[in-house]
Parts: C-alpha cells; sequence; structure tokens
C-alpha cells in the first residue's frame, strides 16, 4: 500500500485500511481476526451450555460477572504493570496462558464432566488473565504504529476484526452447537490462539524505553488515577463508556434467554441474534476508519450512545426475529462506535508515559463495570422479565447520551490545545 493511497484526505479502499502497511499492525490484524473468531464461538456455546444445564438467567448472570469482576479490580495495577514492564512479552504470555485454559474447559466439556462451577472457575482465571492483557494490548498499539497520525484508523481497523469475528463466531457457533455440541467450539477457540501468538513472536518490536524509577506500585497508581480523573474529558469519557457498559452491555447477557423463550428459538436463533449486533459492530468501526480526522468525535459519541439505547429498548419489545435482527444492529453499532472513539480520544490525549495506567482504567470502565451490569441484569430478569431489563437499561443509556451532549462544549475547550499543539 503506497503513502499516496494513505495520505490524509484520499479516497477509497486503501484509505480505509492505512494502518495495515505497518508491517507489526499488519501481522497482529491477522493473528487477531483468527483467534476473535474462536473467542466468539466459545462466549456464545458457554452462554448456550450454561442456560441448558440450569434454565437460570440469574447464572447467565453470574457466569459473566465472575469472568469480569476480575478486571474491576485488578486492571488498574495491571496498567502500573504495562507502563512498568516489557508489553509485548506479556500479551506472550497471557495469550499462552488463556490457550490453555480453553483446551482445559473444552476437554471438560467434550468428556461430559464439566458442571457449572468448572464453568465459573474457568471465567474468574479467564478474567484474571484479561484484566492484564487489555489494558496491555490497548496501550501495545504505540508499538505497531510508526505514524501517529495513523493510530485512530488502527484502534478502528482492530475493532473491525473484533466485530467481523463477533458475526462469523457465533454464525459458525449456532450451527457446530447443534451439530456436534458446545465442547468443539471451545476446542477450536483454543487452537485459534496459536494464531495470535506466532504473529506476536513474528514482530519487529524495538526495545522500550523506561524511565527508572523505584516508586512503591501504589505511588505509580495514584498518580495515574489522579491524571487520569483530574482532567474533565478524560473523567466525562469513562464516566460514559462506564455507564454503557453497566447498563447497556447486558443485553449480550440476556441473549439466550431472548433467543428460546421470546423468540421460541434455538442455537441458531442465538447465533443468528448475536452476528447482527456483530454486523452493525462492523458497520461502525468501518465508519471511523474511513473517518480522515478524529476530530468530531465527541458528536459521534452521542449519536452512537443515542442509537444503542434506541436499538436496546426497540429490541426488548420485538417478538420477531427479523425485527430483532434488525434493532439488535443498531445496538451493535452504537455500542462499537461509542466504545472505538472514547479508546481513540483517550490514545491521542494521553501522555506515552502514562498510556498503560490510562488504558487501564478505559479497560476497567469498559469491561469492570459489565460484571455488574451483568449480574444485576440477571437477577432483574429473574425478577421482573428480560424485556423490561432491558428497557430500563436502555432508558439509563440514553439519559447518559444527553448528560454528555450537554457537557460536550466544555469538554471541547480542554481538548482543542492538546490537538492544536499536536497538529491535530
Amino acid at each position: 500500500m503506497s503513502d499516496k493511497h494513505c495520505a490524509p484526505g484520499a479516497k477509497g479502499f486503501g484509505f480505509v485500511l492505512r494502518a495495515l502497511k505497518h508491517r507489526n499492525f499488519r501481522l497482529f490484524f491477522s493473528g487477531q481476526l483468527v483467534s476473535l473468531i474462536g473467542t466468539w464461538m466459545q462466549q456464545v456455546a458457554i452462554s448456550w451450555l450454561v442456560y441448558r444445564l440450569t434454565d437460570s438467567p440469574f447464572l447467565l448472570g453470574v457466569v459473566v460477572f465472575s469472568g469480569q469482576i476480575p478486571t474491576f479490580l485488578l486492571a488498574p495495577f495491571a496498567g502500573v504493570m504495562a507502563d512498568r514492564w516489557n508489553r509485548h512479552r506479556i500479551l506472550v504470555i497471557t495469550q499462552t496462558l488463556s490457550m490453555a485454559l480453553a483446551l482445559v474447559l473444552s476437554l471438560l466439556v467434550l468428556t461430559g464432566a464439566v458442571q457449572v462451577w468448572h464453568i465459573i472457575a474457568a471465567a474468574a482465571c479467564l478474567g484474571v488473565i484479561n484484566s492484564f492483557d487489555m489494558p496491555t494490548r490497548q496501550s501495545f498499539f504505540i508499538h505497531m504504529i510508526e505514524k501517529r497520525e495513523d493510530l485512530g484508523n488502527a484502534i478502528a481497523l482492530n475493532s473491525s476484526i473484533v466485530n467481523s469475528a463477533r458475526f462469523l463466531g457465533p454464525t459458525i457457533a449456532g450451527v457446530l452447537i447443534a451439530a456436534a455440541g458446545e465442547g468443539v467450539c471451545i476446542l477450536i477457540n483454543a487452537i485459534s490462539y496459536t494464531a495470535v501468538i506466532c504473529a506476536l513472536l513474528m514482530m519487529r518490536i524495538r526495545p522500550e524505553k523506561r524511565e527508572t524509577k523505584e516508586q512503591h506500585v501504589f505511588t505509580e497508581f495514584k498518580e495515574g488515577f489522579s491524571y487520569t480523573y483530574g482532567f474533565a474529558p478524560m473523567r466525562a469519557l469513562l464516566f460514559l463508556v462506564s455507564l454503557i457498559s453497566l447498563a447497556g452491555s447486558p443485553y449480550s447477557v440476556l441473549m439466550p434467554v431472548f433467543a428460546r423463550d421470546i423468540l421460541h428459538g434455538g442455537p441458531h436463533t442465538l447465533g443468528f441474534l448475536m452476528g447482527s449486533a456483530g454486523i452493525g459492530a462492523l458497520t461502525g468501526t468501518v465508519y471511523l476508519a474511513s473517518r480522515s480526522s478524529i476530530r468530531g468525535l465527541g458528536k459521534v459519541i452521542v449519536v452512537a450512545t443515542a442509537a444503542l439505547s434506541t436499538g436496546i429498548i426497540a429490541f426488548s419489545l420485538s417478538r420477531y426475529v427479523a425485527l430483532s435482527m434488525f434493532f439488535i444492529f443498531f445496538a451493535g453499532f452504537g455500542m462499537m462506535v461509542n466504545m472505538a472513539s472514547a479508546n481513540t480520544i483517550l490514545q491521542t490525549i494521553v501522555d506515552d508515559n502514562k498510556r498503560g495506567r490510562v488504558m487501564s482504567f478505559y479497560t476497567m470502565s469498559f469491561m469492570g463495570m459489565a460484571p455488574f451490569g451483568s449480574l444485576l441484569a440477571g437477577y432483574a430478569a429473574s425478577r421482573i422479565g428480560a424485556p423490561d431489563t432491558l428497557v430500563i437499561g436502555g432508558s439509563i443509556c440514553f439519559a447518559g447520551a444527553i448528560l454528555f451532549a450537554r457537557n460536550l462544549p466544555k469538554l471541547k475547550e480542554h481538548i482543542s490545545p492538546i490537538y492544536a499543539k499536536k497538529g491535530i
């Protein structure tokens, strides 16, 4: 891909894919695409397995809670480690551990020995691994992209492969679960990790320059916390991401309930619903990748949050599969555009020596708040029903969009000098 096709203002497919001219990111992109298809296959398989074994919406929430609560507890300190240690090495270790865990779980399912507590324990272990993997992965982008102006495009393209996998993985899983059972999906996920591990090992990473500090880990954590939440734009972005993770993301946790009990379908229906959300999210990331500048992302976040809220509420009221797929498309679009836009703004305005810690707070907001939402949604669904639960969650997200929109002019005043300094 020539620089001519990647110049700002250029049009066409080459401009959308401009971050792929960087060799390390190209390797990461390819490995992640394969691995994430397996990840989404496993997520669908585990959701269906838990609901098949227990018939309990509450236990669906418990499993997700167990997998995500470690991120809330550990991610801020993992961010300190990401600023201290070699990020490339951390990622190789976390991906290898994830592969081993998936292999053990697949053997338990395939042999028929699996019990619900096994799934909860495995989810908790994976959550611990992810609490180190996710902030490190987010802060590792800067090492894969030589030109800072391509950073936003790289983040959008990374989101696009997450959501390509989010479409392909559930669709494949729905067919495989019906034909061969959940264990096969989990085994395929274990094998798929080899792609991203090989990609990481093939990268050419320049030695990272670290400041030699002898500060205590809590001192560095406090420094990162004050830096992140002391700056109004970062604080506002993380608040909105936290709110959406708490009230909006649980729609995916309750998807098996809608697929089987509301829409009277099976694993195929679950795969179609999650695939539709994935297509919506993929559409959103293609839109973000096609943007020539990050300016104006504040307004994009407002619109995306409104689309998410409307999609969730309409989905909860639908009783037809086709309509449900249509509405969940907008929920997926809004969710991913919101998260990727917030990520891009944060990555642009953060100082490099605090990048790991800031991205750990983003991870805590994105993934760390989700377990509380999952647990509350599972409990509420068992009491008032899944549809009413999503109506409440969607309404809360809409209120968050209004609040963010009201504060947007003040946030722009804080960010504009940083953009001007960086030539954006």
